[in-house]
């Protein structure tokens, strides 16, 4: 099989295939809201066809499965894509990535792109993602976002931040800049708040060690970052010896049609 990473960011390409399973343990999931959501805003039911872009080990795969729609999840890093197959062994997984989707023109009927977009918010990737839409598709990106209002929380990103190099992200609103695009309507944004609630080791250190920059870090680099983030809890009172604790998100959900 052709490797599908070769032309995938380099952050992307080692710290997801390195840690797959912190990015199973650590990464939240998605709101009660988001069902509705794929239902009225991509039209998602059963005789549809979704493709989930970038689908990682199929976290929010397992919403759209839940539609009732026939499910292709395209997702370029073997390690991920193998934790997909795992957990949800009726979709159609396949390698490919986002500016080479191996669909044909006009095969499904909406595009999901959960975590992923910022990775490849490119013209080319957007020319592709209206290629293999029907006309009147829809494409829909979906981020969890962390509150950071919440001061503990905004503690975690400066811990984070200073590793982030060159890795595309969602919070540097860089993906935008490729909207508005030729073949698609204007774009809608829903946005549901949403609480990640498991052990300080899960929600906090693995969900942190699951991020593709840190995941690739050298293995001391590593524990650095996991020795601040055990300071921070045991510094932090509404998580010092918790067993479970919540990490409080909002879920920002942006929907668009083809059109022309």
């Amino acid at each position: 099989m052709t490797d599908a990473t070769h032309d995938i960011h380099h952050a992307a390409k080692e710290g997801f295939a390195a840690k797959a399973d912190h990015y199973v343990r650590g990464r939240p999931d998605y709101p009660t809201a988001i069902a509705p959501w794929l239902t009225e805003r991509l039209g998602l039911r059963g005789g549809t066809t979704v493709l989930d872009l970038g689908a990682g080990t199929g976290k929010f795969t397992a919403y759209l499965a839940k539609t009732g729609a026939r499910v292709i999840a395209i997702e370029p890093v073997a390690e991920m894509r193998r934790k997909l197959t795992q957990a949800l062994p009726d979709v159609d997984a396949r390698a490919g990535t986002a500016e080479a989707i191996p669909l044909p023109d006009a095969s499904v009927d909406a595009v999901t792109c959960a975590q992923a977009f910022h990775w490849f918010a490119t013209p080319a990737a957007l020319d592709e993602i209206r290629r293999v839409l029907k006309p009147g598709g829809r494409l829909g990106l979906i981020w969890n976002v962390r509150d950071e209002s919440v001061p503990w929380i905004a503690a975690l990103t400066r811990i984070i931040n200073q590793h982030e190099g060159d890795a595309p992200r969602y919070a540097s609103g860089a993906w935008r800049r490729v909207f508005p695009h030729a073949g698609f309507g204007p774009m809608h944004e829903d946005i549901f708040r949403h609480g990640h609630t498991g052990t300080p080791e899960d929600v906090v250190i693995n969900r942190v060690r699951s991020t593709s920059f840190i995941a690739a870090l050298p293995a001391e680099e590593e524990a650095k970052v996991v020795a601040q983030l055990r300071a921070l809890i045991a510094a932090e009172p509404s998580l010092a010896g918790k067993d479970e604790v919540t990490v409080p998100y909002s879920t920002s959900a942006f929907s668009t049609e083809k059109i022309g």
